[in-house]
């Protein structure tokens, strides 16, 4: 399949990973802000590679996947957005769904970037996909991650343990 070109907001540049990105990415994932609610975040850079190499794959085989984040105006990697299909066994109800996931820099938290970056991966997704559904899961302490689903109509369905979490299972159907 052919590489996606990235998605421009006014501040944002939403693309593909690639392995220029290694370096940043495993920043990303080393920060205390970024790890408090996200389970399973590479503890190493060969960790961190396996996930750009997975994520990699992603866009290959499905046609989507995640995408890497940057602040326009300064060029730095503050976060990753994307759909994909983690495997996770939560069941049939969740697994054959295209999963959102968002993630940001402590630096870039609170400033809309998560908004802005969501509204323009589903006005991509919505249009090119036929799947009228979506999902993701979110820890019940991580209210910042449940304001932005809810931005974009995403409902809790029901709860699931998770990596020895409890999380809600979230869904989301195309307008």
């Amino acid at each position: 399949m052919e590489q996606h070109p990235g998605i421009t907001t006014d501040r944002l540049l939403l693309r593909p990973h690639n392995v220029g990105d290694l370096d940043e990415q495993f920043s990303l994932y080393r920060d205390p802000l970024v790890g408090e609610f996200i389970r399973g975040l590479p503890a190493s850079r060969e960790d961190a590679w396996h996930r750009l190499q997975r994520y990699a794959g992603h866009w290959s085989l499905l046609g989507y996947g995640m995408f890497a984040v940057f602040e326009r105006g300064s060029g730095s990697m503050i976060g990753e957005v994307g759909l994909a299909d983690f495997q996770r066994g939560l069941g049939a109800d969740f697994d054959v769904s295209p999963e959102a996931a968002w993630l940001f820099a402590g630096k870039a938290q609170g400033l809309g970037y998560g908004r802005e970056a969501m509204r323009a991966l589903f006005n991509w997704f919505d249009t090119v996909r036929p799947e009228g559904r979506t999902v993701c899961i979110i820890d019940a302490g991580n209210s910042a991650s449940i304001r932005l689903a809810a931005c974009f109509n995403f409902q809790g369905y029901e709860c699931a343990k998770y990596r020895g979490a409890i999380v809600t299972k979230y869904q989301r159907f195309k307008r």
